[in-house]
């Protein structure tokens, strides 16, 4: 087994240390090695069983899937699990359907940028917004229809930077 750079291409230890090897809040490298990352994750997964001895049982057993590649998590696990930080450790994340109102439009604005925060990217249905032009008879206007809205999410999304990392 080996988890040395050796056998990874260059690109794959630059993805790394921008994505997954936890740092501290100055930038310095708190994982010195692809390893580190390994037995971290590691570690934080086994910390789910109740007893010692199976928690050691189990990190060893992750730790060995890690570093032999024979299994490697989502990237929100890799950089989150065992780092102690207030983010996630799913991917991505479908949000909830958004009603034709302009409340329910940027409350759905609010949920997306507050799961980005947390790390987590978002997907979001937007045919549930009348077309453009169409009659909104509470106001005696026209409807902008749901690109208009898509502008409002992906501006977010360009804001927000899902924990400095990527976009929604």
């Amino acid at each position: 087994m080996s988890t040395t750079f050796d056998i990874l291409c260059p690109v794959s230890e630059e993805i790394w240390d921008l994505k997954y090897r936890l740092k501290d809040e100055n930038g310095a490298p708190v994982d010195i090695t692809l390893d580190d990352t390994f037995r971290r994750v590691a570690r934080a997964v086994a910390g789910a069983e109740e007893k010692k001895r199976a928690r050691r049982k189990w990190e060893a057993r992750f730790h060995e899937a890690l570093a032999d590649f024979a299994f490697l998590p989502g990237g929100r696990i890799l950089a989150g699990a065992g780092a102690e930080r207030a983010v996630t450790l799913f991917n991505c994340f479908v949000m909830g359907q958004i009603a034709d109102d302009l409340a329910s439009i940027f409350d759905g604005v609010k949920e997306a940028a507050l799961t980005m925060q947390q790390g987590g990217g978002i997907g979001q249905d937007f045919s549930t917004l009348r077309p453009r032009g169409a009659r909104v008879a509470r106001v005696g206007a026209e409807a902008s229809g749901p690109v208009s809205f898509m502008d409002v999410w992906d501006a977010m999304c360009r804001t927000i930077m899902s924990a400095g990392m990527r976009r929604g």
